[in-house]
């Protein structure tokens, strides 16, 4: 037996267990401190501009719904896969359109260290353009159609 060990076994019991206690809830709080300190994720945040409606979107399998925001995703990678099934209206229907599945791989633009919003854009044409932003607003609001790809707005 080391001397140490040795040492911590003559130790009275009543000194002992709030040592172990404390060792413990030191580890735990240094746990939840570090969990703060992470990013909580991102939010995905679905614009549509096209006449037709998307019934669901995924950004690296991470469901974005079919339009507003959902959360909490891990969002990363030099490129990002967007898949998106766009519905129709009944006026759509009644003149044979048919719901789509589509699928696209796009660069992940820059992004900012406090950048919490990936802004996805379907535009006409089936054009998708992605944008970081620290919040609701996003550069590309206002386009009716897609920009060009690879230039920033």
């Amino acid at each position: 037996m080391t001397r140490l060990y040795h040492k911590w076994l003559i130790m009275p019991k009543a000194v002992r267990w709030p040592l172990v206690i404390l060792f413990y809830l030191s580890l735990i709080s240094i746990y939840v401190l570090c969990q703060n300190q992470r990013s909580g994720g991102v939010y995905l945040y679905g614009h549509n501009y096209t006449d037709r409606p998307i019934f669901s979107y995924w950004v690296d399998d991470n469901w974005g719904g079919n339009g507003g925001v959902t959360c909490c995703w891990r969002i990363r990678g030099e490129t990002l896969r967007v898949v998106w099934i766009v519905s129709r209206t009944r006026a759509q229907a009644e003149q044979g359109m048919e719901e789509g599945r589509h699928e696209v791989e796009l660069p992940n633009p820059p992004r900012e260290r406090d950048d919490l919003y990936l802004h996805v854009h379907f535009f006409p044409g089936n054009q998708v353009r992605l944008a970081w932003a620290p919040g609701h607003g996003t550069p590309y609001a206002g386009f009716k159609e897609a920009p060009v790809a690879g230039i920033a707005p």
